[in-house]
């Protein structure tokens, strides 16, 4: 529960994106010390902590008693740098802010240590069709976000779609980079003959898009960016897993947060 009794949604089971993210950290080797938030079941941690990594488990719900009271719209109570690595599974999605918590993520995050995000995948195939008949993303149908008051704490759903581009570059300004994509199991493949029809067209208007600006500064960038957009995790993941290594404090030219 949280603190004003209010219960926060978590999901009950071993997700594949958890699978895909305690796989990455089995080859880090142990004694990493790893924040979890929103840590939800634990069942995450508990994998963590098996291959020997130190683990402090953060969310608004009281699931255990060791778990630390963290709201991820406010500053977290950490302090800067105190970890090897932040992970923040399907949690970014629920926030009117998440700007604010990216930049947080980092602070906390030592140099050269990794934040994991994982988030629905908006740019999956099924999703873009999706929005070219309902104007809505899959995982952000509007039917399912609940009333809520102003001043009221509670879960809000998946209210703010995020993007790997958006998610890239929000990063990138608060101090961190790109290191691996991946991705959890390929959703709706029954409809792959529709995929690979739209593909030769999607491809060339992409292409267009993003190969238009010739400045050298900037095409090496957006060569790569295009080259992951036509990657099978962002064409088919039902969930998009992010790992980002913080090289640097956040750029002084761009505001990374919303706070005063």
């Amino acid at each position: 529960m949280s603190a004003t009794g209010q219960k926060f949604s978590h999901v009950g089971n071993f997700t594949g994106y958890m699978e895909v993210v305690t796989r990455h950290f089995a080859g880090a080797g142990a004694g990493l010390r790893v924040l979890d938030l929103p840590a939800g079941n634990g069942k995450f941690a508990d994998a963590l902590r098996a291959l020997g990594h130190q683990v402090v488990c953060a969310d608004i719900n009281r699931e255990r008693p060791d778990y630390v009271y963290a709201d991820m719209s406010a500053p977290l109570p950490f302090g800067d740098g105190e970890f090897d690595a932040v992970i923040c599974l399907e949690g970014i999605e629920h926030l009117l802010d998440p700007v604010q918590l990216i930049a947080e993520l980092v602070r906390v995050t030592r140099p050269g240590g990794e934040i994991v995000i994982s988030t629905p995948n908006v740019l999956n195939w099924y999703s873009r069709l999706q929005f070219l008949f309902t104007g809505t993303f899959y995982q952000f149908a509007p039917g399912d976000v609940p009333p809520v008051a102003p001043g009221e704490q509670r879960d809000r759903g998946h209210v703010f779609p995020l993007s790997y581009f958006q998610l890239r570059y929000l990063f990138e300004c608060a101090g961190a980079r790109v290191k691996l994509i991946s991705g959890d199991h390929w959703k709706r493949k029954v409809l792959m003959p529709v995929y690979l029809l739209l593909l030769p067209f999607a491809w060339w208007w992409s292409r267009a898009l993003f190969l238009r600006n010739p400045e050298a500064a900037v095409e090496g960038r957006n060569r790569e960016l295009l080259s992951h957009l036509f990657s099978g995790t962002l064409l088919f993941s039902r969930s998009l897993i992010v790992v980002f290594e913080r090289v640097r404090p956040a750029q002084d030219d761009i505001r990374c947060t919303t706070a005063g």
